[in-house]
């Protein structure tokens, strides 16, 4: 059983809708890093000539102007200035590998700034991108990310460009690497691009895909972006009926429960483990939401097992908890305690229980951190989910992020 949803299959599908990829701008990009370009006395002539034969568009003689260019071009300013000139020409005469060639000249002169350097090379990757010609799109955006780490535009664009070709895993770390890169600048990832990255790593299978969804939910937190990440790990993870439990717990703690199918669900899970209060209250709370019609076909099933399914008392539990020495036991009473809203009992039989040898002490603690966000102690519920390792470890940090939303 896994938790898919019709919103995780719609993010998915989400991928068709890809962002537009920047236009051309070397050229604005060069005219405004031209500003008072002083070439050498040995190379102003020939500069001056290749610059009189570019204004005029005489591409007969340009080739030759520009060889002449390059055997005078000594400085740094001379080598930018013959770059820039040769850029001119080749966007006048639409050819893209001559485009590539003089931003080639002017980013190796050493005369720009990095930055500028990089958006001259995230301006051929749009010509490229537009030109569907996308492992070049690709490289040229990679040469604008090793000149500037902190550009955010390039690495989106990468994305975009190796999506293209198929390469999703790429992809999607490409995405990820754009949105550390705009989280580090004063404006966070929108929620636009966490969507799409979520979505690509998540069509790739990629294990990228949870920690992305955390970053989503953290960010932007919403019953429906909570629904979409916990769907995603439950796909991913291949979760047993614990951890699926603890999935349904956090989409009701998150308000993200929205169909009667994920309360009966829910229910069924409770059931399996024989938590047969938690069960029935949720069924209850399907019905009082009005998404669980009790009369329906598609829930006689739990309607009548439940029905059948004594339900333990506040005096049922105080008894069993000292009867018991079994610490997985103490465990299953604890959860029983919780799904009857006494989180003080829950926590203190949880703790007893992570004290006996042989618990599960994964389990106790996520419990534990579960029951004491509900009791409204962050800091407690902080400790107990930062103590959950192994297999659990997972939903936990999804709780985690959860807890760090509260107050």
């Amino acid at each position: 059983m896994k938790l898919i949803t019709t919103t995780a299959l719609a993010l998915v599908a989400a991928m068709a809708a890809t962002p537009a990829v920047a236009q051309n701008k070397q050229a604005p990009a060069a005219e405004q890093a031209q500003a008072k370009v002083t070439p050498s006395k040995g190379a102003l002539k020939a500069l001056s000539e290749l610059q009189d034969a570019v204004q005029k568009n005489d591409v007969a003689n340009i080739p030759a102007k520009v060889a002449a260019a390059q055997a005078v071009a000594t400085t740094k300013e001379d080598k930018y200035l013959l770059g820039r000139l040769q850029l001119t020409a080749a966007i006048a005469a639409k050819d893209n590998a001559a485009t590539s060639a003089a931003i080639d000249t002017m980013v190796g002169s050493g005369y720009l700034e990095p930055s500028k350097s990089a958006a001259l090379y995230v301006g051929l990757g749009g010509t490229y991108f537009n030109n569907k010609e996308y492992p070049l799109a690709a490289a040229a955006y990679q040469k604008a990310m090793a000149l500037d780490p902190s550009n955010t535009e390039a690495p989106v664009f990468l994305g975009e460009s190796l999506f293209s070709q198929g390469q999703k895993a790429a992809a999607a770390a490409a995405f990820q690497r754009a949105i550390q890169a705009r989280n580090s600048s004063a404006t966070k990832a929108d929620e636009a691009l966490l969507k799409r990255a979520v979505a690509v790593a998540y069509d790739a299978q990629s294990p990228i895909a949870m920690d992305l969804a955390r970053q989503w939910v953290s960010a932007y937190p919403s019953p429906a972006s909570w629904s979409d990440a916990i769907a995603i790990y439950s796909n991913l993870s291949g979760s047993d009926i614990e951890a699926r439990l603890d999935l349904y717990r956090l989409m009701q703690a998150t308000g993200s429960l929205k169909t009667g199918g994920q309360y009966a669900q829910f229910a069924r899970a409770a059931a399996e483990q024989n938590n047969f209060n938690e069960a029935q209250a949720v069924f209850d709370a399907g019905v009082a939401a009005k998404v669980v019609d009790p009369k329906s076909s598609d829930y006689s099933d739990l309607v009548q097992g439940l029905k059948a399914k004594p339900k333990a008392t506040a005096a049922d539990l105080e008894t069993a908890t000292k009867q018991v020495t079994n610490g997985n036991a103490l465990v299953r009473i604890g959860d029983r305690y919780l799904a009857m809203g006494d989180q003080a009992k829950a926590i203190e039989v949880y703790k007893m229980a992570i004290a006996k040898p042989g618990t599960d002490v994964a389990v106790a603690n996520l419990h534990l951190g579960m029951a004491l966000a509900k009791a409204g102690d962050k800091a407690g519920a902080t400790a107990a989910l930062n103590a959950v390792t192994g297999p659990r470890a997972d939903v936990a940090k999804l709780w985690l992020t959860y807890v760090n939303q509260k107050a």
